[in-house]
Order: structure tokens, then sequence, then C-alpha cells
């Protein structure tokens, strides 16, 4: 080769790479864009696609009941998906507002009793002695106690205030999430052949099956995970409300919480099904604790039935996930993070055992 043929060579391949150069910077910055456009949509969207593959089964027996019709199944999964969300919120929220306006009338009337402290209080290790304290001064003097607290009070207001905000945001969001993952379910097909050829790019050949395997994990993790713990909630709500138990609508959050992450209910039920000892009658008492009993064992039955064959999820991966999803993302990552990191894990291992 001569020289000239060299110099050739070079100016062309220099051209070639400045040209790819070029275009993959074009190409990534036209993904940064979009990604920045559409970030505020991007869990709602993420939450609505899981969603959506985790019902899919559901949808189509629900649609094949309906007599083929998609349309009329999406739209019946949309409101009682909404319904689940909202008709506890509203409880909750008519819950939480009466008692407030309760303990305002009552304070206003000068007829607020608090109970005295049990002596044994003062005992518990660390925190016993304060706790007696403050207990004791609420009960005996709420003016002082709240003058005395005042400090704490007014640093409080704004967290509340803002976790509030945060959590009718989060609401909202899932509403948001179930109506996109209806409008999903409508385009199944095409979406499922997508999602094929993604994978196909990523994967390689067998890009088909790992594109099964998500989906499987996702149903997977929706029905006995997320699934299990909703209707869990739902279940120990019902007992709640109906025998009149303080802010039930803050212990369901807390329930719900607790469930998806994979721990036993019992741990919030305990305290509640002793408290309700306390001033319920004991047929009352004890027909509430079998109920509390029954529905927290519940996930034992539940998860065989839910959870899909051959998807086996670690018991961390599950905690790793809703943990760190929701300090990533509050409440939308509660549920996201759990499904996100299971999928993960379960193609990580797929990839690992590939010949």
């Amino acid at each position: 080769m001569s020289k000239e043929d060299q110099v050739q060579d070079n100016e062309n391949f220099t051209n070639r790479a400045i040209g790819a150069a070029l275009r993959i910077s074009f190409i990534a910055l036209l993904f940064m864009t979009s990604f920045w456009i559409l970030k505020p949509f991007l869990a709602p969207v993420l939450w609505g696609l899981v969603f959506a593959v985790g019902i899919y089964p559901l949808h189509k027996k629900l649609a094949k009941l309906f007599g083929n019709r998609n349309k009329l199944s999406a739209i019946t999964i949309a409101i009682i998906g909404i319904s689940i969300i909202v008709v506890p919120i509203t409880m909750f929220t008519n819950s939480s507002v009466t008692s407030i306006s309760e303990i305002v009338n009552e304070i206003n009337e000068g007829t607020l009793s608090i109970p005295e402290p049990d002596s044994k209080i003062a005992d518990w290790p660390i925190v016993g002695k304060a706790i007696y304290e403050a207990w004791d001064l609420t009960a005996n003097n709420l003016t002082a106690a709240i003058v005395k607290f005042e400090p704490q009070l007014r640093e409080l207001a704004p967290k509340l205030t803002s976790m509030i905000a945060g959590l009718a945001g989060s609401i909202l969001l899932f509403i948001i999430a179930i109506i996109i993952s209806s409008a999903l379910l409508l385009v199944a097909e095409p979406g499922k052949k997508a999602a094929d050829k993604i994978f196909q790019t990523f994967v390689g050949p067998k890009g088909a099956d790992f594109a099964e395997l998500s989906a499987a994990t996702i149903r997977s993790v929706v029905q006995g995970v997320v699934g299990i713990a909703v209707i869990q909630t739902v279940f120990l709500s019902i007992g709640m409300f109906a025998i009149g138990i303080p802010a039930a609508g803050i212990i369901s959050i807390i329930l719900l919480i607790v469930a998806v992450i994979q721990l036993p209910t019992i741990l919030v039920m305990l305290p509640v099904m002793i408290y309700v000892f306390s001033f319920a009658d004991t047929t009352s008492a004890v027909i509430f604790t079998i109920w509390s009993i029954v529905w927290g064992l519940s996930d034992n039955v539940l998860k065989p039935m839910m959870l899909g064959k051959g998807i086996d999820i670690p018991m961390l991966v599950i905690l790793l996930g809703s943990i760190g999803g929701m300090m990533f993302a509050g409440a939308v990552g509660l549920f996201l993070g759990s499904v996100i990191l299971a999928l993960a894990y379960k193609i990580f291992i797929a990839m690992l055992e590939e010949d």
C-alpha cells in the first residue's frame, strides 16, 4: 500500500470516527432531553406498566366474561382500582376529621380527659422516665404541657403538613397510574411484541425468554407481595373501623407498609388487640382478636395460591427493594422498589445460568 493510500485510509477512518461520535452524541442528547421532558410522568407510567403486567391475566378473564370486550374490562378494572384507593382514604379522612373535631371541642369546653400514665412506664429503659413525665404533665395540666412543648410542636407542624401533602401527591399518582395501566391493557399484544424486540436488542436471541421471565416476575411480585399486602390491610382495616379504633386510617397505612416489606402484621395488630380489650366488651374483643389473627396469618395461605410457579424471590430482595424504593421515591417507591429489584435479581440469575 502506497503512502498516499495510507493517508487516505487514515483520513477516511478519522472522518468515520468523527461522524460516528457526532451521531452518538446527537442520539445521547436526544435521549437525555426526552428523559428530562418525560421525567414528571416517569413514576406514574412505570407504575402503570407494572400494574398492567401484573393484572393482565385478570383482564383477560374479565374480558372473556364480558363477551371479549376489552374496553369494558379495562374500565371496570380502573373503577375498582380507584375505589380501592379512594374509599379507604375517604374513611380515613372522615375518621381523622371527626377525631380532631371532638378533641378541639373537648379542649374548648374544658372536658378533655387524658388518662393517667401507668407507673410501670417510668421503669422502661432509656425513654421510660421522659415518656412518663410528659404523659403525667399532659394528663394533669394540658395548658402547661402545651407551653412546655411549644417549640417542638412548632417544628413538627411544617413536617406534618409536608407529610400530608406528600401523601396526597402519592394518592393522586396512584390514581393516574391506574388510569394509565387501564389504557395499557388495551394495547397489551403490541406491547408484548415491543418488549420482545427491546429485550432481543439488549440481551440477544433469547430476548423473548427474558421478556417472558420479566412479565412472570412482575406478576409474581404484584400478586404475591403487593396484592396480598393490600388484601390483608383491607380486611384488617375493616375490623378496626368496625370496632371503633381511634386513628384506624393511620394504623392501616402502617399495616400496608409492614405487609409490603414482608414483616408480620401481628407486630402492628398485637397492641391494637390488647387495646380493644380495654374498652370493648369481651365478646366483641374476642371476635376482633380472632379476625385479626386470621387475616394477619392469611399470607401463609395466600402466597402459595398467588405466587407464580418457579418465581421464587428471596424475602431479602423484597425487603431491600421496598425500603430502598420508599426512601428514594416515597409511597410509590415502596411498591415499585420491590418489583424493580426482584426483576433485576431474576434477570441477573437467569443470565448467570445461561450456557
